[in-house]
């Protein structure tokens, strides 16, 4: 586990990305949400002193428990799934900032639920969401998150509680003495990479390995963003393409754990934007139903590569936050099914309106679903002049 000098560590790094996700500076009085898994709890703690040393006011809240989760999808009727309690929207009116700490006791008690009970909560609670989405495109608010060690996901990634953590650790720099030093390091050669990308007036991108095949269009007026402060650790550098633009086959070869179901092996075949083709090795009837829990869940929101130069990551973590940020010998890329990020708009994000969104082909619905490939891969780009330039091969950023 954690000593007290990394947990301390740790709290440095997650106030830095909350500072750094927000495009204003915090203020005194502002209002931060620390929200945490219960095996988080002296994290939480920590978190909560220092945001009341800087003069804001925290606000704490545990999640449910893996039981209370599985007694409120397996008993809940219809008006207890959709049901919004007096407050929660106030709140996120008025919130400034969020810090999640995910430290599941469970991934997997969910499993016997039907996907569409989950499916319903989420679509009923996307308004709640949507409030966050346009306060930080005011730059009124920022978030940020991070997962601590439990048996639970130790188990499932086949390593020790204490293997667990030392990846952790090392992948979020606590084993360093000044590990905010270390990710300025890294959020600058993240700028030197995205403003590389961002010149090359992208018209389409090809993704090619042994089990991908796969067109992406990045659209009109987007931007490559990345290593914003919104996840700790974060080394991917992604857009949200125009939807209509995605074509051909992608393969997801890691495992992924959601709503407390496991799914491996996803072939997802797109024409036109939409996935009309849903497969997969295991978890096949709950990815059809994530995939059709909206309009939207059926198409990508986000295409993200990491460069293996800069994530210390090798191991897979049974995480997605750990998982779409492997490096290890060929980097990663992942393609998330569902909502899209409005700051990979190349503009004013405030000015963005939900026509505007539309009309460029920014996808929205109630999933985001991250499906990451660790293959030896080719990432080709052609450019509006109608040359082709090799952006991303056997891991690295061609830059």
């Amino acid at each position: 586990m954690f000593t007290e000098t990394q947990l301390t560590r740790y709290a440095d790094v997650l106030l830095w990305a909350l500072n750094t996700a927000r495009t204003q500076p915090y203020r005194k009085n502002d209002v931060i949400l620390i929200r945490y898994d219960r095996p988080a709890v002296r994290l939480a703690e920590i978190l909560f002193e220092r945001v009341l040393k800087e003069g804001m006011h925290p606000i704490q809240r545990m999640t449910g428990t893996p039981a209370m989760e599985k007694s409120f999808y397996g008993i809940g009727g219809d008006d207890q799934l959709t049901f919004i309690g007096p407050g929660e929207e106030a709140l996120c009116r008025g919130l400034n900032g969020s810090i999640f700490l995910y430290a599941p006791e469970s991934i997997t008690h969910l499993s016997d639920v039907d996907p569409q009970k989950i499916g319903r909560t989420a679509v009923a609670r996307k308004h709640l969401r949507d409030i966050l989405t346009q306060r930080e495109e005011t730059g009124d608010f920022s978030w940020t998150l991070c997962a601590f060690p439990t048996d639970e996901l130790a188990d499932h990634a086949n390593l020790s509680r204490a293997a667990y953590a030392e990846q952790i650790a090392k992948a979020c720099f606590l084993d360093a003495a000044a590990p905010v030093d270390e990710w300025r390091r890294v959020y600058e050669n993240a700028v030197e990479i995205k403003k590389w990308l961002n010149s090359l007036k992208v018209r389409s991108l090809h993704i090619g390995s042994d089990t991908i095949d796969l067109t992406v269009t990045p659209g009109r007026q987007r931007k490559w963003i990345g290593l914003s402060g919104h996840n700790i650790p974060s080394f991917e550098i992604f857009t949200s393409p125009d939807w209509r633009g995605t074509a051909g086959t992608y393969f997801a070869n890691q495992p992924s754990f959601r709503s407390g179901n496991y799914v491996e092996g996803v072939t997802l075949v797109f024409e036109k934007g939409k996935a009309v083709e849903i497969r997969a090795e295991k978890g096949e009837r709950f990815t059809r139903k994530q995939l059709a829990m909206d309009a939207g869940a059926g198409r990508v929101g986000e295409f993200s590569l990491t460069d293996r130069r800069f994530s210390r990551i090798d191991t897979f973590m049974a995480n997605t936050l750990f998982d779409e940020n492997y490096g290890g010998e060929y980097g990663n890329c992942h393609l998330a099914v569902g909502s899209s990020y409005s700051d990979a708009y190349d503009g004013d994000s405030s000015d963005l309106t939900d026509e505007t969104k539309k009309e460029l082909g920014f996808n929205d619905s109630a999933l985001h679903w991250d499906l990451v490939n660790t293959e030896k891969k080719q990432v080709t780009g052609t450019l509006t002049t109608g040359e082709t330039v090799v952006i991303y091969e056997d891991g690295e950023f061609r830059y």
